[in-house]
């Protein structure tokens, strides 16, 4: 037996006069700061609140799945899923997984000087690191790793959630990516 919680932060894009703007500050409800550089970037706000909502359950681990950036696309297309996370430990078990699912992901590394990318002078952090989107899948990550105190993995499925065309496991249209996965290494999950 396992005990596995789901929570699922979903959110829509819907300009409005009502809609935040590049250089609102919002407060999280960790009581951060983040200054909205990029208003297309309004998953990560909804996520990074998931996270914080997610340490009142005490996880032993949190994998979030999300269609996050255009940037995982640009690098993996729609071949793997970007594979960020601050344990080394789940990481692997993520990656072992992965190699036997058959949903492939691929480690980003989330150093330091990617932290640097979205400090904000006004805000405690910014939602989008370099404007043009330099490292955009890793500075997405950096950004949702400042929301979690518990080991973490994130899988950037932007590239990886929707099909083109058929392969010999998947038809065209949504995938579906990361049950596979997910299935896969709570088969094998030991403490």
């Amino acid at each position: 037996k396992k005990n596995v919680v789901a929570l699922v932060p979903a959110v829509e894009n819907m300009p409005s006069g009502s809609s935040y703007r590049p250089g609102d500050i919002l407060r999280t409800m960790s009581g951060k700061t983040i200054e909205v550089l990029n208003t297309d970037a309004e998953g990560r706000l909804v996520l990074a609140d998931a996270l914080v909502f997610a340490q009142k359950y005490k996880p032993k681990a949190v994998i979030d799945l999300a269609t996050l950036t255009g940037a995982c696309v640009v690098a993996l297309g729609d071949v793997a899923a970007g594979l960020m996370g601050n344990d080394e430990k789940l990481i692997d078990k993520v990656r072992k997984a992965s190699e036997k699912s058959g949903e492939k992901c691929w480690p980003l590394p989330l150093w330091k000087e990617y932290d640097e990318k979205i400090k904000s002078d006004i805000a405690d952090i910014k939602n989008i690191g370099t404007p043009g989107g330099d490292a955009g899948a890793i500075t997405a990550a950096m950004f949702l790793k400042r929301f979690v105190n518990y080991p973490w993995v994130h899988l950037d499925i932007a590239g990886t959630a929707w099909n083109d065309y058929e392969k010999p496991y998947l038809t065209k249209g949504a995938t579906g990516f990361g049950v596979r996965l997910l299935i896969e290494m709570l088969r094998d999950w030991k403490s």
